[in-house]
């Protein structure tokens, strides 16, 4: 009897433990389901890392593209990862798609700072075309360019050509001439010290715009749209993260038009994630706090160079007021659901770069349509099945 109780004792504690690991960081729950926050493994077991990315869908599969973090570094030691999926839960490691390089000369040489890469396709030229924020290596973020890749297949290798600022010598395109005649006037050396009421209605006016006209306008935090018509648009922080620019990108989705415009000047935003829905443009930002969480804000507009109007923070739960303790990257509209967006953000981890965490919810909508981000600690696809 002492030994069948011995043996019973000890199934229970091996049943025990396997409760208890099955509920850690370090294995899946059950599978199909989504845990926002929790370690993610790719099919090979290993945490996912594509930190600050997006998704594409192509001929039946999606494709994450992000950044490759480091143990104890976030500058670019390696490229961008992109991983494939049939069912958004369920990630292929296919590999780095645009790798850093080991010439010291180059714009991504190795050590440089790669962040938020995006890929969308171009039905016309057949090209995947990547967009990403650059830092020159050894620079700080000084130089706050916007890289571009290329690639004739979804996994890559991307092919890089350039990088620059964006729309040099170019005035946004909603400007009155009454605006550009304010702009003249603003003299830097009124306005040295920043961060007062005075500096902060001069950039409002275009002081940071006008300093940066001849070179390009600043772009750090980046997001990319393809609308209906098959236009495309970069949208990314400028002005010292105090303004966000909504660019519309060339037919080929390479470089710019030359069409522009600013949103929210001196609002500071960053990390924009936008989404259209019956007609509608939504974009969720964040503040500029450093790799710290903070209040998500939330902005919409009828037509995507805008006016657009702010509203409260969509977040909805626990620790909403930090966005869950994440900072939006995308929203992804799901195929063959209706009505299925999924809201994507990063909980960094500066200390430990390589274990930042996803959060990956289901958007819902009030009945004006206003969207609506709640915290769930697990869910799955059939999310919007259930809905129905």
């Amino acid at each position: 009897m002492k030994t069948l109780v011995s043996k019973i004792s000890l199934g229970l504690s091996l049943l025990v433990a396997v409760f208890f690991a099955a509920c850690s960081d370090n294995y899946p729950k059950i599978a199909g389901e989504i845990c926002p926050g929790e370690i993610w493994p790719d099919t090979n077991g290993e945490h996912i890392n594509a930190h600050g990315g997006g998704l594409m869908y192509y001929d039946g599969t999606y494709y994450w593209f992000g950044e490759n973090k480091g143990e104890r570094s976030s500058a670019a030691l390696v490229g961008v990862m992109c991983y494939s999926s049939k069912n958004l839960k369920d990630w292929k490691n296919e590999g780095v798609a645009l790798a850093v390089s080991e010439d010291p000369e180059s714009e991504i040489t190795k050590g440089c700072v790669l962040e938020r890469p995006k890929v969308i396709y171009n039905e016309k030229t057949k090209k995947f075309v990547m967009w990403f924020h650059l830092e020159l290596k050894g620079k700080g973020y000084s130089a706050a360019r916007s890289g571009v890749a290329v690639s004739d297949s979804p996994t890559g290798p991307y092919t890089y050509l350039r990088s620059s600022r964006v729309n040099p010598g170019i005035l946004p395109c909603d400007m009155t001439e009454a605006d550009k005649a304010v702009m003249d006037t603003l003299n830097p050396q009124n306005y040295e010290k920043w961060w007062t009421d005075s500096w902060t209605d001069a950039v409002k006016k275009g002081l940071i715009l006008k300093r940066d006209l001849e070179g390009g306008q600043m772009a750090r935090d980046m997001q990319l749209f393809v609308d209906d018509d098959g236009k495309a648009y970069h949208i990314y922080a400028s002005e010292e993260n105090l303004t966000l620019n909504i660019a519309e990108l060339s037919e080929d989705y390479q470089s710019h038009s030359g069409k522009y415009v600013r949103v929210a000047p001196t609002g500071h935003n960053e990390a924009p994630a936008i989404f259209k829905r019956n007609g509608k443009y939504w974009m969720i930002t964040s503040g500029c706090t450093g790799w710290d969480p903070n209040e998500a804000r939330m902005f919409s507009a009828d037509n995507i160079f805008g006016p657009w109007t702010q509203h409260p923070n969509p977040c909805v739960g626990p620790n909403k007021d930090l966005t869950f303790g994440g900072q939006s990257t995308y929203v992804l509209k799901v195929q063959g659901l209706d009505d299925a967006y999924i809201f994507m953000a990063d909980i960094w981890r500066p200390k430990h770069p390589i274990d930042a965490r996803y959060i990956w919810l289901p958007i819902q909508f009030k009945e004006d349509g206003t969207p609506v981000v709640e915290w769930m600690d697990s869910w799955t696809l059939d999310y919007w099945k259930n809905k129905k």
